[in-house]
């Protein structure tokens, strides 16, 4: 289809939140009784960054960060894991990179999230206009980062730009009540969002979310307007869902420390494994496999795992 055609072979730019985390060690321990944290990247926009560049697939980011040790500390290990960074930058205002505590443990497991004034929400039309698209395959759109302006602006225009330059647009819901003021501004922005994207990327309660529960209905509706649809519906797997008709995929059965991180590796997982060339449905069963291997460990960024590694887990698992 066409989403393949122009991403295979290309670099990802993906859009939004990038975040410090930090995990009570050792694993099982809630935050209430650490005495210990290990730190971690984590955030939507940046977990997909970090995956794909794990895989090989070259991968952009753009946001933008607090001018503190925070925010400094997420910058250098992106960077660290590969991550193209031009498109990142500074904040000098009162904005502060997000940071979570999130528990390892494999019962109702806790995170925190201080994410008041959030600097990846400072990113402007200019930031969007200065993004050369040229050798961009794809822009993957995180849904938080539609929450408020100016990052909905830019995000908006750098959406534009990309459909004149014909770089395919994928959303990923990534819907997240606390980050918008409004439930009904959310529903009609990303609704309107999911119109203009070549690939959606969601699970069944986001869907619903948009289409004020008629959620599957509004999938078919994408599809047959000529959008990839991957259609999560957590231990049912993943349908995908095109204007040809619907194929579904499982999962990989692990024993899950958190469910933190999954939807990050699963979209990695598959937009580097279309990038080589590969078909949708053995791209959707690689974004599975990184899915499950890293909920079944502490971290996320980190947890993302290498072309090498996806490979053992996939021969080793069915």
């Amino acid at each position: 289809m066409n989403a393949e055609r122009l991403i295979a072979g290309k670099r990802v730019l993906v859009v939004g939140r990038a975040g410090m985390d930090l995990y009570p060690a050792p694993d099982g321990t809630r935050i209430e009784a650490a005495t210990n944290f290990v730190s971690d990247v984590g955030g939507s926009a940046g977990n997909i960054a970090v995956a794909l560049a794990r895989q090989g697939c070259p991968a952009g980011l753009m946001t933008a960060f607090s001018d503190d040790a925070v925010g400094r500390f997420v910058l250098a290990q992106l960077n660290n894991y590969g991550v193209d960074t031009r498109y990142c930058k500074t904040t000098k205002g009162l904005e502060r990179t997000s940071l979570a505590l999130a528990e390892t443990v494999d019962t109702a497991p806790s995170v925190v999230i201080y994410r008041n004034n959030a600097a990846d929400l400072a990113i402007t039309e200019t930031d969007a206009d200065a993004v050369e698209l040229s050798g961009i395959g794809a822009v993957i759109v995180t849904g938080t980062s539609l929450s408020s302006d100016p990052s909905r602006s830019a995000v908006q225009r750098l959406i534009r730009r990309a459909k004149q330059a014909e770089v395919t647009v994928i959303l990923d819901i990534d819907y997240r009540a606390q980050a918008w003021a409004d439930a009904a501004k959310a529903r009609s922005v990303t609704a309107a969002t999911a119109a203009l994207a070549d690939v959606v990327v969601g699970n069944n309660e986001e869907f619903d979310f948009i289409a004020d529960g008629e959620g599957r209905k509004h999938a078919v509706s994408l599809a047959e307007a000529g959008a990839l649809v991957l259609y999560k519906m957590g231990e049912a797997g993943c349908d995908i869902i095109t204007s040809e008709g619907r194929k579904s995929v499982g999962v990989f059965a692990v024993t899950a420390l958190k469910p933190f991180g999954a939807g990050d590796a699963f979209l990695g997982g598959f937009v580097a494994a279309v990038a080589e060339g590969k078909d949708i449905s053995d791209a959707v069963r690689r974004g599975a496999a990184a899915a499950a291997m890293v909920v079944s460990t502490r971290g996320c960024a980190s947890a993302m795992p290498d072309s090498a590694a996806l490979e053992a887990f996939m021969t080793q698992h069915n």
